[in-house]
């Protein structure tokens, strides 16, 4: 065919020698964009007021900007490829001549010219494989007077250009980031570095102009002139007076050595000045983040990128014109001072690590209010530089006027967003407790896509500073107070539900320990159905056993934790799976409204729901209760299958109350009694309640509350204990302590009754071992 023979010879040979690098796929790219102008037209983006042009990444060609600076749109010849008049694009192929005349070609004329001069000429139209790396006429021109140079055409000129060489070919392809090319002066290295956005950089010079193929190489202009480079990072800081402050703190730091290694590192150096600005700060964590494992050079920074630095954290690299900027900021006095082992940019401003920031300065302003209401309440004395502490910063938003309206509820809401340690992100973990300042604990729940403290979610930026931690919460941070049983108890919404648990002999479900989460239905969820139709539900104890069980799954799920737009699904403890899906703020449970979610609990969490949940694929066998749900559970069709039995399924998961034991003592003085419940089983928290009670009074103490309570009266002295709601015994006592205890606590009750403590630190001790 003709498809390889109809094909230039220029064409064939950048086939051969042209590979999809960063580059090269750049061009090809630009190619793309600037096809409508005809053939071999590449788009390129110059700066507005400069004559800087780039093949640009597709974020700024859609920006339309460079470096944050207005970019226009020009087309020109793709390298390689020439106008012809009358012609559409650029259909003609270069010609390919030797590196003397491909310099013209290029229009590197005073490369060309200085090549002339120095008597060059010769060898780079001679046999041979050449690469030259060309500095553009507007290059030679920005340079210092070469007026030496030219003055010594034999030697100093000559060595300049000579550096500017390789003695073979070298496309940019080739040209792999950080290596190291040796040039044909003295057999001094050259620093290429190859960038993801398609920058290719010579000692930081960019090629402009890449792989013009010659008879005897290739040439490649560049932006600058490029000078030897010798000496290391380590020697520029030794040598230069400017640097002295921080080249005392890189020797303090310990990692002078590191610098006058071989390497890929970028250095911001602060100057003298920078560090006189400075107060104090932690000279290890300062240095190392003023140091990247990288060498990143100005010319290859066309937009902000985020670098980690030696330290651990990150700092963003970008641009404003022609300018640098480290964090958003201008502070880069000289840029792109090449070493043998990376490169230098001196800055007039000393960059500040996190990790070497006390915590209060970390808060940023999206938390400011937070951070002002702190100072204003008082509070920051108990965070010193000294003290270790973690802040849960919530955003500004949070802090409504009702939230304001009250100085002492906003000091406590504020206090239960300051920790006693530093607790950073990664060592927290599921079902984890963390002690406020205030002395109350908060629970923490670790999701797949977030990580929350009671109810409220973290934002990504957590920070870690030299004293403790700084995470930013979307939301209020509320400590539980309540059960879930005294939670919905109390809202009074939920009286047929709760009933419905007693029924089924599930209500310690709700007050014991745990954590569960709960999908109550309200009242107005059940108004379909009568007298009779509850009766019929409360009867057939299995039934309702399974229709309750499947509002419960273990563990707490909060809104916040559920990945949004997608199914969560839920395993209940009736063993059916729930669906659970958020979407814009707000979540549904198997299609139901979930109309007030994350009311929090010490048990648990509950979710309002309008409506009976059921699964979809549980039948039901008898036609009286099929009625029942049917009035109940609209959402959905329940299917009928005749003789089906619900499953019994094991209540092991509630916990069953525990044997007591009463142990009666006689007291000699009656004016004092202390009433103390312990109970076998799980440890639980219990209350020791001293009673002072007058003769004639009666206690009641209550063993399903943990409560006592005194009655003034006149009848004989009389101990009611209720366990369970049911009346279980009336003892009549005579001066007497009565006490519940667990086995274990049998020796310190036989010490207590022969009297080897003092009655004060018998409640004291007491008190403490009910609180472990």
């Amino acid at each position: 065919g003709t498809g390889m023979f109809a094909m230039t010879f220029t064409e064939y040979v950048l086939q051969l020698f042209v590979d999809s690098s960063a580059y090269d796929k750049i061009v090809t790219h630009s190619r793309i964009r600037a096809r409508k102008e005809g053939p071999n037209v590449c788009a390129l983006q110059q700066v507005e007021g400069t004559k800087k042009k780039y093949f640009s990444t597709c974020r700024n060609w859609y920006k339309k900007s460079i470096c944050g600076k207005k970019a226009e749109i020009l087309y020109e010849c793709c390298p390689g490829y020439m106008k012809l008049d009358g012609m559409k694009g650029c259909p003609a192929v270069a010609p390919i001549d030797n590196v003397y005349n491909t310099l013209g070609l290029v229009k590197a004329a005073t490369t060309q010219q200085y090549s002339d001069i120095s008597k060059l000429r010769q060898e780079i139209e001679g046999t041979g494989t050449f690469t030259v790396f060309a500095p553009s006429n507007e290059a030679w021109d920005e340079l210092n007077p070469v007026t030496a140079l030219e003055d010594n055409v034999n030697i100093e000129l000559f060595n300049a250009l000579h550096y500017h060489m390789v003695n073979h070919r070298l496309m940019t392809k080739d040209m792999k980031n950080g290596m190291t090319v040796t040039s044909m002066y003295n057999d001094q290295g050259i620093l290429i570095n190859h960038y993801p956005n398609g920058v290719v950089t010579v000692n930081c010079a960019r090629i402009i102009h890449g792989n013009q193929m010659a008879t005897n190489g290739v040439v490649h202009v560049i932006d600058r002139v490029i000078s030897s480079v010798t000496g290391t990072i380590k020697d520029y800081l030794e040598s230069e007076e400017q640097l002295s402050s921080f080249n005392n703190a890189v020797f303090i730091a310990g990692i002078m050595d590191k610098l006058g290694q071989p390497g890929q590192f970028t250095l911001f150096a602060p100057t003298n000045e920078a560090f006189d600005k400075l107060t104090t700060f932690y000279i290890s964590a300062l240095v190392t983040y003023h140091m990247l494992n990288s060498v990143q050079c100005a010319e290859a920074i066309m937009a902000g990128s985020v670098y980690e630095t030696e330290e651990g954290s990150t700092i963003e690299i970008g641009c404003d014109g022609d300018s640098l900027t480290v964090n958003g900021i201008k502070m880069v006095l000289k840029k792109d001072i090449v070493a043998s082992n990376g490169v230098i940019h001196l800055i007039d401003e000393v960059l500040i690590p996190d990790s070497a920031k006390e915590v209060r300065k970390l808060v940023g302003k999206s938390q400011s209010i937070f951070s002002d209401l702190v100072s204003e309440m008082g509070l920051t004395s108990s965070l010193t530089s000294d003290t270790q502490y973690t802040l849960l910063a919530p955003l500004n938003a949070v802090f409504t006027d009702e939230v304001m309206a009250d100085d002492e509820y906003l000091k406590l809401i504020l206090e239960n967003h300051m920790l006693k340690l530093k607790i950073s992100l990664s060592t927290m973990f599921n079902g984890q407790l963390l002690e406020t300042l205030s002395g109350k604990l908060l629970r923490v729940f670790i999701y797949r896509t977030a990580v929350c403290i009671e109810s409220a979610c973290m934002v990504r930026g957590s920070k870690e500073g030299m004293n403790g931690a700084l995470h930013v919460m979307t939301s209020l941070i509320k400590p539980a107070d309540k059960t879930t049983f005294e939670l919905l108890d109390a809202d009074g919404n939920f009286k047929i539900f709760l009933s419905l648990m007693e029924t089924a002999g599930l209500g310690d479900l709700l007050r014991q320990n745990g954590s569960y989460t709960v999908f109550a239905p309200v009242d107005k969820a059940f108004e379909a159905l009568g007298a009779d139709d509850l009766d019929l539900l409360k009867s057939n104890v299995n039934a309702l056993r399974n229709i309750l069980l499947y509002h419960f799954s273990e563990g707490i799920i909060i809104n916040g934790g559920l990945e949004a737009k997608v199914t969560n699904l839920l395993k209940s403890l009736q063993g059916k799976p729930l669906q659970l899906k958020s979407e814009n703020n707000s979540i549904r449970v198997n299609s139901v409204e979930i109309p007030k979610s994350d009311l929090m609990a010490t048990n648990g969490v509950v979710h309002v729901v309008k409506n009976v949940l059921y699964p979809t694929d549980l039948p039901v066998g008898h036609q009286d209760l099929l009625l029942v749900l049917q009035k109940l559970i609209k959402y959905i069709e329940i299917k009928f299958v005749s003789g089906f039995t619900y499953a019994e399924i094991p209540l092991t998961f509630i916990s069953r109350l525990p044997e007591t034991k009463t142990v009666i003592i006689k007291e000699k003085q009656p004016s004092i009694r202390t009433v103390t419940t312990v109970t076998e089983g799980k440890p639980s928290i219990k209350q020791v309640t001293r009673v002072i009670k007058p003769s004639g009074s009666k206690v009641e103490v209550d063993h399903a509350t943990k409560t006592v309570t005194r009655v003034i009266g006149r009848q004989p002295n009389k101990v009611t204990r209720v366990i369970g709601g049911k009346l279980r015994k009336n003892v009549h006592l005579e001066n007497v302590f009565i006490i519940s205890l667990l086995k274990e606590e049998s020796g310190k009750i036989t010490r207590i009754i022969q009297g080897e403590f003092p009655y004060l630190q018998i409640c004291k001790d007491l008190a403490m071992d009910q609180h472990d």
